[in-house]
C-alpha cells in the first residue's frame, strides 16, 4: 500500500418507488439542460410537464420525456409498473416537482483528452466557462483533486502536492521531503504510478461514498478522503 502522506516517505435491480422516479425526473431535467438554447424547453418547464403527466397517471407520456440514458436504464414496462405500484409516492413527487424552490442552473461538463473536466454555465442564453477552468489545483471533487495532483507532479510543485495530503499524514512532511520521496530511490516506481493515473483519468469511474472515494488505475486503486470540504489523496493500493 502506497500512502500519499505517512507512507510517502517510502513511496491507495432498479430502485423502485420515489427514489427511482425522482432520479428519472432529474435525468429529464438534465436532458433539457444539455441541449438548452434559444429554442429548447426550459428545465423548470420540462419538470412541470413531467410532474403533470405523473400526477395524471400518464406514465407513457412521462416516460417519453426521459433522456435516452434514462430510458436505457428502465424499460417502459418497468416505468409503468413503478407509477402504478407507488401512487402515493408518485403524487407526492409530482407536487414537489411542480413547486421548485429555486431557479434552475443549466450546466454542461466537457472532458478533454487528458481527462480534465471543464464546467460551463448557461447565462442569458450564452455558455460561460466556470471557475473549474481557472483553478488548476481544485479539490472540490475527487476527479478535480486527482487532476490537480497529477498536474502538480508533472510540474514538480511539491508545495502544492502537500495540499493533497490528509492532515493525519502531514506530520513531519514538507516540500523537500516529498521531492526526495518522488525523485529518490523509488523514482521509477513513482513514475509508473503517475503514468498509470494519467492513462486512467480520462475514462475512469470514481466511486464516491460520503467522505470517501476510490478510483481504479492500472493494477491498483487510489483512495481519497474529504476533509473540511477539500478532497485529498489518502493512499494507493
Amino acid at each position: 500500500m502506497l500512502e500519499i502522506g505517512a507512507s510517502m516517505s517510502r513511496f491507495p435491480c432498479l430502485t423502485v418507488g420515489r427514489f427511482a422516479l425522482a432520479t428519472l425526473a432529474l435525468s429529464t431535467a438534465m436532458g433539457a439542460s444539455a441541449c438548452a438554447g434559444q429554442n429548447a424547453e426550459a428545465p423548470d418547464s420540462a419538470l412541470r410537464t413531467y410532474a403533470r403527466a405523473l400526477e395524471d397517471g400518464r406514465a407513457d407520456d412521462a416516460y417519453r420525456m426521459l433522456s435516452a440514458d434514462a430510458r436505457r436504464g428502465v424499460s417502459a414496462e418497468a416505468f409503468r409498473r413503478m407509477v402504478k405500484e407507488n401512487p402515493e409516492e408518485v403524487r407526492e413527487l409530482a407536487k414537489a416537482l411542480s413547486r421548485p424552490t429555486a431557479a434552475p442552473v443549466v450546466t454542461a461538463v466537457v472532458t478533454t483528452d487528458n481527462g480534465q473536466e471543464l464546467e460551463l454555465v448557461l447565462e442569458r442564453g450564452q455558455w460561460r466557462v466556470d471557475s473549474s477552468a481557472v483553478d488548476l489545483y481544485a479539490q472540490d471533487t475527487p476527479r478535480h483533486a486527482l487532476q490537480g495532483f497529477v498536474r502538480a507532479l508533472d510540474k514538480k510543485r511539491y508545495d502544492i502536492i502537500l495540499r493533497y495530503v490528509p492532515d493525519s499524514h502531514k506530520e513531519g512532511l514538507d516540500g523537500p521531503k516529498l521531492k526526495a520521496a518522488w525523485e529518490g530511490a523509488d523514482k521509477d516506481e513513482m513514475q509508473l504510478v503517475l503514468v498509470a493515473l494519467k492513462q486512467a483519468l480520462p475514462t475512469a469511474t470514481i466511486e464516491e461514498t460520503g467522505d470517501r472515494a476510490t478510483m481504479a488505475y492500472g493494477a491498483g486503486t487510489v483512495q481519497l478522503v474529504k476533509e473540511r470540504g477539500a478532497w485529498k489523496i489518502e493512499d494507493f493500493d
